[in-house]
Formats: structure tokens, sequence, C-alpha cells
């Protein structure tokens, strides 16, 4: 007779498949949400910054926020699909060119990334003035320790598709690049694991720059840091932490889902 498994092991019952324009939707509804609460955490700047989703049909392709409309503007309605050569498919407006430079690179680099965001948040251009890793300082900074990098080399905006191919190297497999003087980078298999990593980031690059102000920081010792990495930074961990986020954005805005 079969015994059932220990709780610890027992697994959720899996959700039915969405088909592909379910899961088109899906994604978009995420990314214009991700926008939203950047706009929300003050992440946004002017006409910079993007956020971009695989298309789940076409690969080759992604959605995008439209150039020059603000974040806490944005609407399902308002995103774009883009294809590698940049030509806007579905949508009306035009492909920030830098976002389109960077993400392009960085997808076509990265087959397992769904979904990209960097903006011009404050304490992660503050951190990247600096060119250096985050240390392990808190639980919170462990899902970043070994697993992003540091893109040093600034050479201006970010325009051509050899630059957006050397931000896709430094990155390399991490969830994240620390772009020197400009800002952060982040990646994952979901939005909403990209959309978290940067905001967990962005907080941990503000802890750092306040307890370097402060005085000394001691690190975590790194077997700790890396176990603690194991469940901090798992993509289950980057989903799980803006579903809230997501509610509640919803919740007080519904007129992103148009």
């Amino acid at each position: 007779m079969r015994t059932a498994p220990p709780a610890g092991e027992r697994r959720a019952p899996r959700r039915p498949e969405r088909s592909p324009d379910e899961e088109r939707l899906y994604r978009k509804q995420r990314l214009a949400a991700a926008l939203r609460l950047f706009a929300r955490f003050g992440f946004a700047e002017g006409a910079g910054g993007h956020i971009t989703v695989r298309d789940p049909e076409h690969p080759d392709r992604f959605w995008i926020n439209p150039f020059g409309v603000d974040f806490g503007h944005v609407r399902v309605s308002d995103l774009l699909l883009v294809d590698a050569d940049g030509t806007v498919l579905h949508g009306e407006g035009s492909v920030n060119p830098a976002g389109y430079a960077i993400h392009s690179r960085v997808h076509a680099a990265r087959p397992d990334v769904v979904a990209a965001a960097h903006s011009h948040s404050v304490h992660g251009r503050a951190w990247s003035a600096l060119g250096r890793l985050l240390d392990p300082l808190t639980q919170d900074a462990c899902a970043f320790f070994e697993d992003h990098a540091v893109y040093r080399e600034f050479g201006g905006v970010v325009l051509d598709a050899e630059e957006g191919d050397r931000v896709a190297a430094s990155l390399g497999t991490g969830k994240a690049v620390i772009l020197a003087n400009h800002g952060l980078l982040t990646v994952g298999g979901t939005v909403q694991e990209a959309a978290w990593w940067f905001v967990s980031m962005e907080r941990c690059c503000q802890i750092q720059l306040l307890a370097e102000a402060a005085g000394a920081p001691v690190p975590i010792p790194a077997e700790t840091a890396r176990e603690t990495r194991a469940h901090m930074g798992s993509p289950a961990m980057g989903r799980l932490n803006f579903r809230p986020l997501y509610t509640d954005i919803v919740r007080a805005e519904p007129g992103l889902l148009e």
C-alpha cells in the first residue's frame, strides 16, 4: 500500500498549462504592474529605464514599456512588442534605444532569461559609482552573493549592439549586474523574479551605503552566505516576494490591467 509522503515533501497540485494567449496576457499584466511599482518606489526618472519580458510564442521577441511614457501611467494595452531587429510589431509608440540595445542582447545571450529590468534608481546609481560588488551584509543581500557582477566599462549611453553584448557577457549566468556609473540590471525566469531582484538589490545598495557610512560592516561568512542564497535567492523566493506587491498595486490601480 502506498503511503503519503511526509508533509515537507508534498507537492502542490499542478496548475493547468496556460495557452500562449493566456500566458502572454499573464506576462504583460505583471510587466505593467512591475512598471507601476517602480514608479511607486521612485525608480522612474524621466524617460530612462525599461523592463522587458519575452513573448511566450515567439522567444526572439519581447514586450517593453513605450519610450517617454511615465512608468506610473503604463497599462497592459500600452506595451510594445519588439522583434530582434528592434521593429515594433504591436502597439503604438517607440522603443528606448538604450533599452533595445541592452535588453535585446541580454535576451539573445541568455535563453533562460524571460524578463530583465533596469532603471536609474538612486541607491543603485550611488553604489554603481563605486565599481564594487555588494557584500553579504544581510540575509537579503545573500541572494546576490556570487550571483552578480560588475560591468566596469562605462562608455556613455548604451546605444549599440556591441556594448549590449559586453553588458550581457558581464552578466554571465548571474541574476544581476551592476553597471558602473549607471545603475542596476536584474534578470529572471519571470517578470516577478526580475522585478523583485531589482527592488531587493536597490534596497541592499542603500543598506550597504548606510552601513559603510556608519562604520565597518561585518559581512556574513561565505559558506553561510551561500547556504542563505540557496533559499533567499531562489526563483521561487523571487516570485513569492513579488506576489504581495502585485496584489497591492492591482487593487490600488486596477486601470493598469486595461
